[in-house]
């Protein structure tokens, strides 16, 4: 009850003041709001390419991503934060008069935002596809009350566009967000543009190799475990990695990559050929240099497709992870496997190099459909367009 009674106070306070600043005139501007990153500078770069007009990126206090490939000088970067007066107050002031407004996520203050006319919130998201459920779709939102039910719908009512790469994420977010199926707009997921792009892909596997030498001339396998829950309490990890380097040899390194709120608690690795990649900023340049990705539950394995490269499916807790946060399918008919429950399993699958790469071709095929690498520049298409017609 506290909680809901804060955030209540919270989008009332939100709500006065955006209603204030839309007295302010609409700019010529396209504001960002960011908890992610890669798909808000993707599209953002192309908005100055085209000169559309200014870009302002609202940054939550999570967001890690380092914006390299974005011109700051023609930036304006905010760190949006409800408790710094000053940088609550510009943001709502950018929102107010944005003429396109971009998230990456779901936010709260959205519910109490109605924007001037003619302006569009635009749904980027941070996945090109999804293995377990999220919106209105979420188990979690069980049991919650009913402000906050209400609250969602409000914040998935602005969503006047929503991005997509797939037939198959369409069908996802019309249940996730009940949206209908002329918002869409089928141009592609931004980020994946990286993937079709070998120049960026050189430079980002120098980048990586620079940063850790030791993978040079070596096979990098990552693992990319999801977030759950009870790993707050008991922040250890449930493949033993230490033993992957010891069976697999001296031509393997062995990455790491954590959820933030995991990796913060988790004691360091000691075995010289296992990294821990966490803090590194941009996860698609990790995926560049690694040749077998083990994942379980993630988006990670959409994007990795793309390189069609080996991929395992470490889903030792598969039945409980399901009960809790829901599958939109069953797991073994939307993974292109192989699914594995052990460490010992793993590291059979690597040995013998027992991966279904064809299963991935059609994996990807189904899920990146509309990301071919022009992602970027169809939304920028899609706003010119929608300009000439006003």
């Amino acid at each position: 009850m506290l909680k809901e009674f804060i955030i209540t106070i919270y989008l009332l306070c939100t709500r006065i003041l955006f209603n204030l600043m839309k007295c302010f005139p609409k700019r010529q501007k396209y504001v960002f709001v960011s908890s992610f990153g890669d798909n808000v500078e993707y599209v953002a770069r192309e908005v100055l390419q085209a000169e559309l007009g200014d870009v302002v990126i609202l940054r939550s206090k999570r967001s890690r991503y380092p914006y390299e490939r974005l011109s700051r000088e023609r930036v304006t970067f905010i760190q949006y934060d409800a408790m710094n007066p000053i940088t609550y107050i510009k943001s709502m002031y950018h929102l107010a008069t944005a003429k396109t407004v971009f998230v990456d996520n779901y936010f709260a203050f959205l519910s109490v935002m109605n924007f001037k006319k003619d302006v569009e919130c635009i749904q980027l998201w941070h996945a090109a596809g999804a293995i377990k459920r999220f919106g209105f779709e979420d188990p979690s939102n069980i049991g919650r009350p009913l402000a906050a039910y209400q609250r969602f719908e409000r914040v998935y009512a602005r969503f006047h566009k929503i991005i997509v790469g797939s037939d198959e994420m369409a069908d996802v977010f019309q249940k996730a967000f009940n949206c209908s199926a002329d918002q869409f707009l089928t141009t592609g997921i931004p980020r994946t543009d990286f993937f079709h792009d070998e120049e960026a892909l050189e430079k980002a596997a120098a980048k990586v190799t620079s940063t850790y030498p030791q993978i040079a001339d070596k096979k990098v396998v990552m693992y990319a475990p999801t977030f759950r829950r009870n790993q707050l309490e008991q922040p250890s990890i449930a493949l033993d990695v230490k033993r992957m380097c010891e069976e697999l040899g001296d031509d393997y390194i062995i990455f790491v990559r954590l959820h933030p709120a995991v990796s913060s608690k988790q004691s360091s690795f000691t075995h010289a050929r296992v990294i821990d990649v966490s803090n590194y900023p941009v996860i698609n340049d990790l995926l560049v240099v690694t040749d077998v990705l083990i994942s379980d539950y993630s988006s990670l394995p959409y994007e990795f497709a793309l390189l069609e490269k080996p991929q395992l499916f470490f889903a030792y807790d598969v039945e409980t992870y399901s009960r809790e946060s829901g599958f939109w399918h069953a797991y073994e008919s939307v993974v292109p496997g192989p699914i594995v429950r052990s460490t010992d399993e793993v590291i059979q699958h690597i040995k013998a190099e027992h991966y279904n790469l064809n299963g991935i071709r059609a994996f990807s095929a189904k899920w990146n459909m509309y990301s071919n690498g022009t992602a970027s520049k169809n939304i920028i298409k899609y706003l010119t367009q929608k300009d000439e017609k006003n």
